[in-house]
């Protein structure tokens, strides 16, 4: 289990990795798929550029953590992101975080620029925090984002316009003459957790709203402001939404989505009848939402379905993957969303590396058909990076096989495998409390404890003796009215290195077997990075790790695709790929 402190009482929308790790430990298995060797392997030093990622986006070197104000503009992706200049630890004392930039054709391949927001004046002298970014009409961009303005971490919010629109980059920006535009003056909050203003809407009235998460009187509140022009802004006197759950939401998203379309909203436009509202908020070291409807009389966000445990709530990501940010793509007419996912070392491992902190693959999201939940799949350009493909059809796996999948680079690949069940009568019983920790049944019924239907799935980044293993995997449940599939990632012998977070991660989900019978699971590996997207990705969990086979470098990682359960499960298609290394260029 893991010990977290939050630096600057949360301040930022993050955890710290300057914490402190326990080792997480269980017993060897000998059955089924798993074992142990008992030979000593030596472990190298952590730092290796083999642990830096290959097509995940991270900066050249330094710190690096949420994304702010992602937009698509004149044919250009723009990536802008909190990065500490000074080096790779946070930057929780020198007061000092800024707005990387980053800038794209493809959402592949970037070229890094100098800095955009720094510390410069008195409305964000103490560090230019998490934001949004919204496109006004005559094709303006804005920014906006929290300046912290003092020790006593006060925070405001603050507008930034771009210097010269006809710069295809943007690479420089004057921030509002008004700043701050929005102060915490409201009765009964805390300015030292009121922060990360989301992209504007337009409402019924013409106005343009934004939404502040803030610590109102106790209560997670969204704080909703309305402008006429974009720089002056008045509070109104309600919340978007508050809920008395948690005491503070963090990297807050607030956009539309229309059930059964992968299509994205503007939400800087009129949106259509019959569409949905998604708040999603940070909390507990974890991306939620809910799903619901914007109430345009009262302006309000009126959830579908409220639910009292926030531990029930949904969330965008079941993994390392905190402060996401989500715009709408002009380009594609999509909505793509990515997060930040720290380094689960220790804070002077990061600093002997020179860097720390990447960011998810760009994801398309949009709403299921049945309008439950929200589905996520890496950008289809991310496909340009393939090569060598290879292809299996027809395989079977019974209780205890393992099918090695050879012919790609293991360290760098995207995998793609169809699972198909040829009963689904030994499915277990399904007991509702574990949608409480779905983490703690992944550790109990891991991928070692033989199953009915399941444990199913992929094993990678092994080393030859299987010291080392990651394992993505499923385990089918029956519950009174439908089937309950429980995805994991477990990283709990994913390195013999000491010092890791090394948890088993995990997600429920839904689904009727009867009709489709067919689970997949698609698993981008790239170094340091496992990210998982199981059943058409309606869970996604991504993951860190560091083996000792990556660096040891001595015949590479295997792969394996498994079944550990009683019942017989085909895999009627198997693709794999190697994946090129993305260009990041300075």
């Amino acid at each position: 289990m893991s010990v977290f402190t939050v630096w600057l009482a949360g301040l930022a929308c993050m955890f710290s990795t300057s914490v402190l790790f326990q080792i997480l430990v269980r017993p060897c298995s000998n059955g089924g798929v798993f074992f142990c060797s008992q030979s000593s392997t030596k472990i190298p030093s952590i730092v290796s550029k083999r642990y830096r990622t290959a097509y995940h986006f991270q900066p050249p070197k330094n710190w690096m953590n949420d994304p702010s104000g992602p937009m698509y503009y004149n044919d250009i992706y723009h990536e802008f992101y909190q990065y500490n200049p000074d080096g790779s630890n946070s930057p929780s004392l020198s007061y000092n975080i800024v707005w990387g930039h980053s800038v794209s054709t493809d959402l592949v391949n970037w070229i890094g620029l100098e800095p955009v927001l720094v510390p410069d004046t008195p409305s964000d002298i103490c560090g230019c925090w998490t934001g949004s970014a919204t496109i006004l009409p005559g094709n303006q961009p804005a920014i906006t984002y929290t300046g912290l303005i003092n020790m006593e971490k006060h925070q405001v919010q603050n507008i930034a316009l771009p210097k010269n629109r006809s710069d295809p980059y943007l690479r420089e920006w004057t921030k509002a003459g008004n700043n701050p535009v929005i102060q915490p003056v409201i009765p009964g909050l805390n300015s030292s957790q009121f922060r990360d203003p989301t992209t504007g809407w337009i409402g019924p009235d013409g106005l343009w709203r934004i939404a502040v998460g803030a610590d109102l009187n106790g209560s997670s509140t969204a704080l909703l402001y309305k402008s006429e022009d974009f720089l002056n802004w008045n509070s109104v006197e309600h919340p978007l939404y508050s809920s008395n759950s948690f005491d503070m939401w963090e990297c807050l998203d607030f956009f539309a989505v229309l059930s059964g379309s992968n299509g994205g909203l503007d939400m800087s436009s009129a949106i259509p009848n019959g569409a949905k509202h998604v708040l999603k908020m940070g909390m507990d070291y974890s991306d939620k939402y809910m799903i619901g409807v914007y109430d345009l009389k009262r302006d309000v966000f009126v959830p579908d379905t409220v639910i009292d445990d926030y531990r029930l709530w949904l969330r965008i990501d079941y993994g390392n993957f905190y402060a996401s940010k989500s715009f709408f793509d002009s380009k594609q007419g999509r909505r793509i969303i990515w997060a930040w996912s720290n380094e689960t070392d220790a804070s002077s491992d990061d600093v002997a590396k020179g860097w720390a902190g990447i960011h998810s693959i760009p994801r398309t999201i949009w709403l299921d058909s049945d309008g439950k939940r929200l589905l996520q799949w890496p950008v289809e350009e991310i496909e340009s990076l393939r090569r060598n493909e290879i292809n299996h059809q027809g395989l079977e796996l019974k209780k205890g096989d393992l099918f090695e999948i050879k012919g790609i680079d293991t360290l760098q690949a995207d995998v793609e495998i169809d699972f198909e069940l040829t009963s689904i009568d030994d499915a277990e019983p399904f007991d509702p409390s574990w949608l409480l920790d779905a983490p703690k049944q992944c550790r109990e019924a891991d991928a070692s404890v033989h199953g009915g239907i399941g444990p199913f799935g992929l094993v990678i980044l092994a080393s030859d003796n299987m010291e080392e293993q990651t394992v993505v995997h499923f385990r089918v449940y029956k519950s009174q009215e439908k089937y309950m599939i429980l995805m994991c990632t477990d990283l709990r012998r994913s390195s013999l290195r000491p010092g890791l977070y090394t948890p088993a991660y995990g997600g429920f989900f839904e689904f009727d077997l009867e009709k489709e019978r067919k689970i997949s699971l698609r698993t981008l590996i790239d170094r340091s990075a496992v990210e998982s997207f199981g059943g058409g990705g309606r869970v996604c969990i991504m993951a860190r790790v560091y083996p000792v086979a990556l660096v040891n470098d001595d015949g590479g990682p295997h792969m394996f695709a498994f079944n550990n359960g009683s019942a017989t499960v085909r895999v009627p298609q198997l693709r794999a790929w190697s994946m090129r290394r993305a260009q990041v260029s300075v």
